[in-house]
């Protein structure tokens, strides 16, 4: 008889215990790429990878790719995302692709399938989900995650100005929309103990919302470090959430490269300052 599979909930706080509280997203944008002397195309693309793998899969609790800036590279792009997937895997980093997918029936369960079943080239511990076609809508993805130990981060309450006026709505029940999204997420948490799979993303530069974030999951938290979010931001937003808050930043560690040895200096010192900042040390 096989051993159970770990949740994602349980080993993410291993990776955050043991490697730090922090999350690099891997953005490979144009200007980006030209700031390191590397061509916008697959080529670069995969060398701009090979420095990014080399120097924080193994420093990292976890990695987090953006899904388009692969894709707009076509076939090759993907390949590339395949090839990042399972070398940072391999060194130890979990990797949540920022896909925000959201769908139907059928669509939905295709994309729990590309992205989350161990079979595919492009599984891997958690990806980013949009609950806008209705909560319900996500219960193939979330049901095939937790059925593979990966993780689900619904966006609830993104930092993009655009975003409030429909995330801070109020619906029927009295609630924001934003809220709702975070209740139906505790509601699906309950049933398992420690930290739980399906988490939430609501960004660093939010402010205060007054909404219950104490949802018994992990809390993506994108907008640290160069678009703007503070430690104090992040406390004055979580507040008694701030122990499952993954703090997520891109540019402030990418902008150290293309030399490994300036990415990985970068990266420690932002682990280093947010886990004492967050009394996490």
């Amino acid at each position: 008889m096989s051993a159970p599979v770990a949740g994602f909930g349980e080993r993410l706080s291993a990776a955050m215990a043991d490697r730090g509280p922090l999350c690099v997203g891997i953005d490979p944008h144009p200007a980006l790429l030209k700031a390191w002397g590397l061509a916008d195309d697959p080529g670069g693309l995969e060398r701009f990878v090979g420095v990014a793998v080399e120097a924080l899969a193994g420093e990292l609790a976890v990695l987090k790719p953006q899904s388009a800036f692969f894709e707009r590279h076509g076939s090759r792009g993907v390949v590339v995302l395949e090839r990042l997937i399972a070398d940072a895997r391999q060194a130890g980093a979990l990797v949540v692709l920022d896909v925000k997918r959201g769908d139907v029936g059928s669509t939905m369960q295709a994309y729990a399938d590309a992205y989350l079943d161990p079979r595919s080239t492009l599984a891997c511990d958690a990806i980013t989900v949009s609950p806008y076609p209705g909560f319900g809508s996500l219960d193939p993805v979330i049901d095939t995650a937790i059925g593979h130990g990966r993780g689900v981060f619904v966006l609830a309450l993104t930092s993009n100005p655009e975003g409030a006026a429909i995330q801070q709505a109020r619906s029927g029940t009295g609630r924001t929309v934003a809220g709702d999204i975070l209740a139906e997420i505790s509601a699906r948490n309950r049933a398992t103990p420690g930290l739980r799979s399906v988490g939430a993303v609501v960004g660093a530069t939010v402010g205060f919302t007054g909404e219950d974030l104490d949802i018994g999951g992990p809390i993506l938290a994108p907008g640290f470090g160069a678009q703007g979010g503070t430690v104090e931001d992040l406390r004055r937003v979580f507040g008694r959430a701030l122990g499952n808050v993954v703090p997520s930043t891109s540019r402030a560690v990418l902008a150290a490269g293309p030399e490994p040895v300036a990415l990985r200096d970068a990266a420690r010192r932002a682990v280093h300052d947010v886990a004492a900042a967050l009394d996490r040390t």
